[in-house]
């Protein structure tokens, strides 16, 4: 077995930080509704939702997740 191998219970590991990074990026959405943020926060919360998408693609297609 590979090091690499995205079992089922890594894909549910994956999943799992995928949904913490799109709470974290829907956090900092709804914090920019109540305070003026800067660009940086913006982007850091885009980095987030789009890797929190592709971390639970992976944990889809390839860790069986779902």
């Amino acid at each position: 077995m590979s090091i690499l191998a995205i079992t089922n219970h890594n894909g549910i590991r994956i999943a799992e930080i995928g949904f913490l990074l799109g709470a974290i990026g829907g956090a900092i959405v709804a914090l920019g509704a109540f305070i003026p943020l800067m660009r940086v926060w913006n982007f850091l919360a885009g980095v987030a939702f789009a890797g929190s998408f592709v971390l639970l693609i992976v944990a889809t297609h390839w860790g069986h997740y779902g």
